[in-house]
């Protein structure tokens, strides 16, 4: 697990959220649940406490604060890199091309409402030219997503793009999505998975099968019956 990630669980468990995960230590259980008006409220002030955030050099050249969208208690969360143009407008993630293309993924093919899951990205703000997150930018912004993850309490999380899924499940620079895809990691209580990014699908359109496979391994988890068309 990627190493900012386990000192951040570590914080928090001296703090006394005991129940936290982390792969490879006695903290095994799942997180504790709140309540749905709960865990909408603790997002709404971990909102208001971030939003306004100045901890990077992203700060000054962010229009808006890109915190996240979705279901408070939603079983699937979606994880991608940073914002994009689009999103840095309207201050939402998944907003732009990818974002249609993500809800298409999720209402197609999964049969679920966009607003029945969470979606969020590793960093909260759009780097400039939409390049990589820097390791120092991805240090400031790690708390926020993990405390996201701990509010919601998913089952499952889907990290969209190698990025992100080496990122968060703490792989080396070196793993390639191919090395990381056709399995199931558990982070903080949740069975989480990497697939393409959507904006790599729009590039690269032939990718889209080995991405609904990726969907339907997904959809099988969480008991979602397949379309015909899908299978």
């Amino acid at each position: 697990m990627n190493p900012l990630v386990v000192s951040y669980l570590r914080q928090q468990q001296e703090l006394g959220f005991r129940t936290l995960y982390m792969p490879g230590s006695a903290l095994k259980d799942k997180p504790e649940t709140q309540a749905a008006g709960d865990r909408a409220e603790a997002l709404a002030r971990l909102y208001g406490e971030r939003k306004g955030c100045r901890l990077c050099g992203l700060s000054g050249t962010r229009r808006q604060y890109v915190f996240g969208q979705g279901d408070p208690h939603a079983r699937l969360l979606f994880i991608g890199e940073a914002p994009g143009a689009d999103e840095d407008e309207q201050g939402l993630p998944f907003v732009g091309r990818a974002g249609q293309l993500l809800t298409k993924m999720i209402e197609n093919g999964m049969g679920l409402k966009r607003s029945e899951v969470y979606i969020a990205n590793v960093l909260k703000c759009r780097p400039p030219g939409n390049r990589e997150p820097l390791p120092e930018e991805r240090e400031k912004c790690t708390p926020v997503l993990l405390e996201q993850i701990r509010i919601i309490g998913p089952e499952f999380i889907c990290c969209l793009g190698r990025t992100a899924g080496r990122f968060l499940l703490g792989l080396p620079e070196t793993a390639s999505l191919g090395e990381m895809r056709h399995r199931f990691y558990e982070f903080m209580g949740a069975k989480a998975c990497v697939t393409y990014h959507p904006s790599a699908l729009l590039q690269h359109p032939e990718w889209k099968n080995s991405a609904w496979e990726d969907i339907k391994l997904l959809m099988k988890a969480m008991g979602l019956a397949i379309p015909a068309h899908f299978k």
